[in-house]
């Protein structure tokens, strides 16, 4: 019974996912502003609450990025870094919410990469690092998952210098 209940949520999530990997890039972004990161900025996250970027060591992928609550941000193998565009949208966004916030000079502690914001088409300023639009992962429930690492082999946390982490995750 429990090996058909974790198929059928596979299966759901699969479909979900069906989108991120296309190359529709209906919901773009307008121009980037990349800026250098400005302590005197307070962002929010998609959740609502403070979203400064800072960093965590996962025993799994090293030092990566992660929100001020600790959640695990990832970069979209179908952008391309540095277009001041996400490619991601539709139900791709709602499996992978955009990291936002307030201002253009989002705060962030221990990120080395330039941290920057691109204005999304609905007037939201998504979060970029090294050029990267940044996402949270709708299924990351606890500060420190990092779930979303590798699924469809183009969804990757991301290090503190904007690097990718192409990692795959550990066998469970």
């Amino acid at each position: 019974m429990r090996k058909s209940s974790v198929t059928a949520v596979l299966a759901a999530g699969v479909l979900v996912l069906g989108g991120c990997g296309s190359d529709d890039d209906s919901g773009g972004a307008a121009a980037e502003d990349t800026t250098s990161a400005d302590p005197s900025a307070a962002p929010s996250s998609s959740a609502g609450s403070e979203a400064l970027l800072t960093t965590e060591d996962n025993a799994a992928y090293g030092t990566i990025v992660v929100d001020g609550q600790g959640m695990t941000v990832y970069m979209f193998d179908k952008d391309v870094q540095g277009s001041g565009a996400s490619t991601c949208s539709g139900q791709c966004l709602v499996a992978w919410p955009a990291v936002v916030a307030e201002s253009g000079a989002p705060q962030v502690d221990g990120v080395t990469g330039e941290v920057g914001t691109i204005t999304r088409d609905d007037g939201t300023l998504q979060v970029t690092l090294a050029g990267w639009p940044l996402y949270h992962w709708q299924d990351d429930a606890a500060p420190g998952d990092a779930t979303g690492q590798a699924v469809q082999d183009v969804w990757w946390v991301i290090a503190p210098d904007g690097t990718p982490v192409r990692t795959a995750p550990p066998a469970s």
